[in-house]
């Protein structure tokens, strides 16, 4: 590594691997850090990702496809199951491999990229930031950027470092463990949603499949309940009585922000991306879609910023701006329609299923779910129509 470099990315996920390439492609020169041994792991991740979010930054590779997904079925308390079927609706991913690659790709647009680079601080001249402390392979480092991007997970450092206000509310912190486990029986073309306060409250169980009788199981629990029973607990708990002969090969576990987007994600000679800005999806806690699209606007700007000479708060704020409009409004009303849904008994969650189950299968669509769970609160089906219908 030298000693300066004109942007800094910490955090090699998706969000930060592509702001890394994209700002590389516009001329800067740039540092990719991450603190583990190895780009891609651990894999803390439903690994879900549709096509549309997918090809709107990237065109898929068969090397990052573990199984293709056209339908979803969402179980109600009381066990009523609703089927959702897309044309195209996605891919669960061997993220593993597809973060390793988006390291790969950004190398090859010449962004120097380390692993084993454990960032423990900011920089600091004339009251703005200007590089990172790092320590890489024993070596403690000072190395000087123009811009620092924090790409490094909702545990994000920097931004809390740079003076953002990155905290986020027990309510919309989702508390989430996962398994890899294997003989789970599951249709292969099929992602499962289950529902209800035994199961996950305010949140979900899901079943991802990965082909060969593999899946990922996980759940997420609102903050407001974690405190009374823990995850792993619900977990074992739902494994036991839906999946007692699968064979668990792995375990993970951490918090999702399913909140809208940090109030500011940008300082003098600081971005914010991913995770680390709250940029997941507020209903279903997904990120890997929007971390690209994110990523993409930030790595851009944070060069045309460089070739600027301007790395000041007002002209980083133009990737603030981009982001709002490219998704971050669609994400408030995801929020708002998250929150209504959350305030659904099980009652409610079996009525909808109810009522959702007498109709022919063409007229399931994710659009009247939410008009069916949410018809006593006539205010949330116009931001359903917005996001939903355009």
């Amino acid at each position: 590594m030298d000693d300066r470099y004109d942007v800094i990315v910490v955090g090699a996920g998706p969000a930060g691997s592509t702001a890394a390439r994209f700002a590389a492609l516009g001329g800067a020169r740039v540092l990719l850090l991450e603190k583990d041994r190895e780009v891609g792991i651990p894999v803390r991740c439903a690994e879900g990702i549709g096509d549309e979010g997918l090809r709107s930054v990237l065109e898929p590779r068969e090397r990052w496809i573990a199984a293709r997904i056209d339908a979803a079925e969402l179980v109600a308390p009381d066990g009523t199951r609703v089927r959702l079927s897309y044309p195209s609706a996605g891919y669960v991913l061997h993220r593993k491999i597809f973060d390793y690659d988006l390291a790969q790709m950004a190398a090859e647009a010449g962004v120097e990229v380390r692993t084993k680079a454990y960032v423990h601080g900011l920089l600091w001249e004339d009251g703005r930031v200007a590089g990172v402390r790092v320590l890489h392979l024993g070596e403690d480092r000072a190395i000087r950027a123009q811009i620092v991007i924090g790409a490094d997970g909702v545990e994000s450092r920097v931004g809390r470092w740079a003076g953002l206000n990155t905290v986020t509310s027990m309510h919309d912190m989702e508390a989430c463990v996962q398994v890899t486990a294997s003989r789970v029986e599951v249709e292969p073309n099929v992602c499962y949603f289950y529902f209800g306060k035994e199961v996950a409250p305010g949140g979900y169980a899901w079943v991802f499949p990965k082909g060969d009788g593999v899946a990922n199981i996980g759940l997420g629990v609102s903050g407001d309940y974690s405190g009374r029973k823990k995850p792993i607990a619900y977990l074992r708990q739902f494994l036991a009585e839906r999946f007692p002969k699968a064979s668990i090969l792995t375990w993970v576990a951490g918090g999702v922000p399913c909140a809208p987007t940090l109030k500011e994600i940008v300082a003098d000679g600081v971005m914010l991306v991913g995770d680390a800005a709250h940029q997941a999806n507020p209903i279903s806690g997904g990120g890997i879609a929007t971390a690209l699209i994110a990523g993409k606007i930030c790595g851009r700007v944070a060069a045309e910023a460089i070739r600027d000479g301007d790395v000041s708060k007002k002209r980083l704020a133009q990737y603030a701006k981009e982001w709002h409009k490219a998704e971050g409004k669609t994400h408030e009303r995801f929020y708002r329609i998250k929150e209504g849904v959350y305030r659904l008994s099980d009652e409610d969650l079996n009525r909808t299923a109810h009522m959702l189950a007498q109709l022919p299968p063409e007229e399931i669509t994710i659009t009247r779910v939410f008009r069916t769970a949410l018809f006593r609160e006539p205010r949330l089906l116009l931001e359903v129509a917005k996001v939903f219908v355009g």
